[in-house]
């Protein structure tokens, strides 16, 4: 047998009704009768009692005689088996896994911490108990090398200055870095008779020893950023003033003094603090 049986045994209920009918009758007999040999027959029921298995909703029990796979009852109810069947119980209910924190090196070299939060079940008990040693432990060591592979594979954040052109980093790509890791785990947890059901990435951040580096990086490219953004902003508003001023015929700039007034325009709407007016009471030559 290589491959999950699914059985039903007889109904547990009738055979508890013989346990007790024995039972009882064996006593009151030996009482009644006064006869030892009814005392032999107290050890029928007691004989039945074993083989009585109980599953509860989204449980198993797995049955084995003498080291031999005989099936899988999913069932729930009460039922009643060979008493010589080795008995285990295996839930088939969703689990929820919070793997720890662990420290790996992102496609560029970054060490970053990072765990995950993985939702699986028991599909195949056959596989979860034979072909597997523990199949809860193996879980957790394929998750832990699992995350370690996913996070070689993306760098976590996409810098420009990197010369890089990712569509999907840890940080930013969730759902697609999230449908890698399900795909991963699910081809790692088959052998186990494992269903993922759900993975997704717990905790993310830089390691210790380069957070504080990464910060201010991160910091530099958005002034980096905002900066480029406010020269464009700028030069369209010194342009259009230029093309105003012109249009109307306010004043009439030549090219020294149009350089000047671009020059001082520019500071004024480029620079992080207010501008200091500074009033000309004299000629416009002065």
């Amino acid at each position: 047998m290589t491959q999950e049986k699914v059985i039903k045994p007889s109904n547990g209920y009738i055979m508890l009704f013989v346990f007790f009918i024995l039972f009882i009758g064996s006593i009151a007999a030996f009482v009644i009768l006064e006869n030892a040999w009814f005392l032999a027959v107290i050890f029928i029921p007691l004989f039945i009692l074993p083989g009585l298995i109980l599953v509860n909703p989204n449980g198993s029990r797995v049955l084995l005689l003498f080291g031999d796979y005989k099936g899988t009852v999913k069932k729930n109810g009460l039922f009643w088996v060979n008493p010589f069947y080795t008995k285990k119980k295996i839930s088939l209910r969703a689990r929820n896994f919070d793997s720890e924190r662990l420290k790996v090196n992102d496609k560029l070299g970054n060490p970053v911490m990072i765990s995950t939060i993985l939702v699986w079940r028991v599909r195949d008990t056959f596989k979860a108990s034979f072909d597997v040693d523990n199949f809860e432990n193996f879980v957790v060591v394929q998750t832990d090398a699992a995350v370690r592979k996913l996070a070689s594979l993306y760098p976590y954040d996409n810098f420009a200055d990197e010369g890089l052109d990712e569509d999907i980093t840890l940080r930013s790509s969730v759902n697609e870095v999230s449908e890698a890791l399900e795909g991963e785990l699910e081809e790692r947890l088959e052998i186990a008779g494992i269903e993922v059901l759900e993975a997704r990435i717990g905790y993310l951040a830089y390691a210790n020893e380069i957070a504080s580096a990464m910060l201010k990086r991160q910091q530099a490219t958005a002034i980096v950023a905002a900066r480029h953004k406010i020269v464009e902003g700028a030069v369209s508003m010194v342009e259009m003033a230029l093309q105003q001023l012109s249009e109307k015929e306010v004043v009439d700039l030549d090219a020294e003094r149009r350089a000047a007034m671009v020059s001082n325009l520019m500071v004024i709407l480029c620079s992080d603090k207010d501008a200091t007016p500074v009033v000309n009471a004299g000629t416009l030559n002065h």
